[in-house]
């Protein structure tokens, strides 16, 4: 089974992607086999921490047979601690997903849902491939579906609108990835490999010459920081975010070139990662306050949102080019915040939107008399974004602003620490003006209605274990910090290390990052 199970919870979309396209498009059919895919791909991805052997350096539940013979091409995948929980955190946002666009999807449900599933399976795939050839073609498969989904259902169906969020989705995306696909192509050419394990040792043995790894390095790092995105290649996040659909906007952003960042940028070039680290902590940091104070002023909710969560992010991307142990640790760990938070922010919103049918903030207000267990949730999300002690965003950036006030840069520490203080005005000011404060018209007149405006069970089903989720992982970090800091501790060693041994022990790891830390 251990063998087996990563192809498993690849297949598992897959097959539930065909089903959905061969069943009728009668009422719910679509959405009940797309639910029951995702519940059990949820379950396979269980199967990874359950059997996990933590505090084990290196790949698990590995599978490697030969796809294509010339050029060599493997079906290699495997699991670390990286990896691990971002597999099941995209497995968890499979039936949040399905849920959330249980009564938002009305037309074409087949197409949408088909499309969801194989976008599931491109993005797991991202996690699990270990041959960089097969990384490239999940990487590339997920921008298909995404930018289909956007166009098709993009909340204004007009022009501008989807199509145009789409298409500067799909060329921001795509544009980036020729270079990365010609960097992979030199690689192969000099070492006649694509697995990942051996490219990081023919790289650190000094195989390859300084200079041509110079402009690897920055194809690599382009491609990702766009997808991140890294300021300011995030000119495409504002309308996706403003357009598409919601189980497709949670998952759009983040996760994926944060991902891809540690494991092949910093990975692969771990010289040119640490040449490079100087610029992009100050990018991050730019960021982190940029995102922060447009999403202040902001008046329509979703693009708050998208400037919030570049803010956010790049918090994960001053942990990772900081080279501590514990800003690795809580870049990975943000991530996962990132995923979990923007996912219940990102349902929350769509509610509203989908009851009263406009993102405008200044026709709000007062909906908490009305909606209290929706305005009980949006806050615990807020609360869990800003970092509230307890909450899980709290310990995502303690690490990560401790580590560069102690390793990277105290200055840049310390202006970074400003984004908490702005991610607290702009997510309590929200709360303020959409739930709290006079009565709206809006809120006035859920009086005249019959129906119930507040969360019903398939809303509270959603939410609410999420809300459990960032509290769990508020009091508890070190269940998944115990995964994490063993995967990410060889990208904190000093970057003479990698040069001079490509795969030292793991003891030896252990002593220089102490002797570091």
């Amino acid at each position: 089974m251990d063998t087996q199970i990563i192809s498993l919870i690849l297949l598992a979309p897959l097959v539930g992607a065909i089903l959905v396209a061969l069943v009728p498009d009668r009422g719910k059919l679509p959405a009940w086999v797309a639910l029951a895919t995702t519940v059990v791909t949820f379950l396979f991805t269980l199967h990874l921490p359950a059997h996990f052997h933590y505090g084990q350096a290196g790949f698990q539940f590995e599978s490697d047979c030969l796809w294509l013979p010339s050029p060599a091409i493997h079906y290699h995948v495997g699991v670390d601690g990286l990896s691990l929980w971002l597999i099941v955190l995209a497995g968890l946002l499979g039936p949040i997903g399905v849920l959330a666009s249980w009564n938002s999807i009305r037309d074409r449900r087949k197409t949408f849902y088909s499309l969801f599933l194989i976008q599931q399976t491109a993005m797991i795939g991202v996690f699990v491939a270990l041959d960089l050839m097969l990384y490239y073609g999940f990487w590339e498969l997920s921008l298909i579906p995404m930018a289909i989904l956007i166009a098709m259902y993009g909340r204004t169906q007009s022009d501008p609108g989807g199509p145009k969020a789409a298409l500067r989705f799909f060329l921001f995306t795509f544009i980036p990835s020729a270079p990365l696909l010609v960097a992979l192509l030199w690689l192969y050419a000099k070492t006649h490999t694509f697995d990942f394990t051996t490219l990081q040792q023919a790289i650190a043995s000094g195989t390859i010459p300084a200079g041509p790894l110079c402009w690897l390095s920055l194809a690599f790092l382009f491609a990702f920081a766009v997808k991140v995105p890294v300021f300011p290649l995030h000119g495409w996040l504002t309308d996706v975010f403003a357009e598409a659909p919601v189980a497709m906007a949670m998952v759009v952003a983040g996760k994926l070139g944060l991902y891809s960042l540690i494991r092949f940028h910093v990975g692969l070039f771990p010289v040119q990662a640490r040449a490079a680290a100087p610029w992009l902590l100050v990018l991050a940091v730019i960021g982190i306050l940029y995102g922060a104070l447009l999403a202040l002023v902001q008046k329509d909710f979703w693009r708050l949102l998208a400037y919030g969560t570049l803010s956010s992010l790049s918090f994960c991307v001053l942990g990772i080019y900081g080279f501590t142990l514990s800003g690795l640790d809580g870049s990975v760990y943000q991530t996962l915040n990132e995923g979990i938070i923007g996912a219940a922010l990102f349902v929350l919103f769509g509610l509203i939107y989908e009851r009263f049918g406009t993102s405008q903030i200044s026709v709000y207000g007062g909906l908490a008399s009305k909606t209290p267990a929706l305005a009980a949730t949006f806050t615990i999300a807020s609360l869990a974004l800003i970092g509230l002690p307890m909450l899980n965003g709290f310990v995502g950036e303690f690490l990560v602003l401790s580590s560069t006030f102690a390793g990277a840069s105290r200055t840049l520490a310390v202006i970074a620490t400003a984004g908490v203080i702005l991610s607290a005005a702009y997510m309590l000011q929200l709360i303020q003006r959409v739930f709290l404060g006079p009565i709206s018209d809006i809120a006035s007149n859920l009086e005249d209605h019959d129906r119930d405006f507040d969360l019903d069970f398939r809303e509270r089903l959603v939410l609410w274990p999420l809300a459990v989720l960032m509290l769990v992982m508020g009091l508890a970090p070190a269940l998944w910090l115990r995964a994490i800091e063993p995967a990410v501790q060889p990208a904190s060693l000093p970057a003479q290390v990698h040069a001079a041994r490509p795969t030292p022990p793991v003891s030896a790891q252990l002593v220089v990052s102490g002797g570091q830390q």
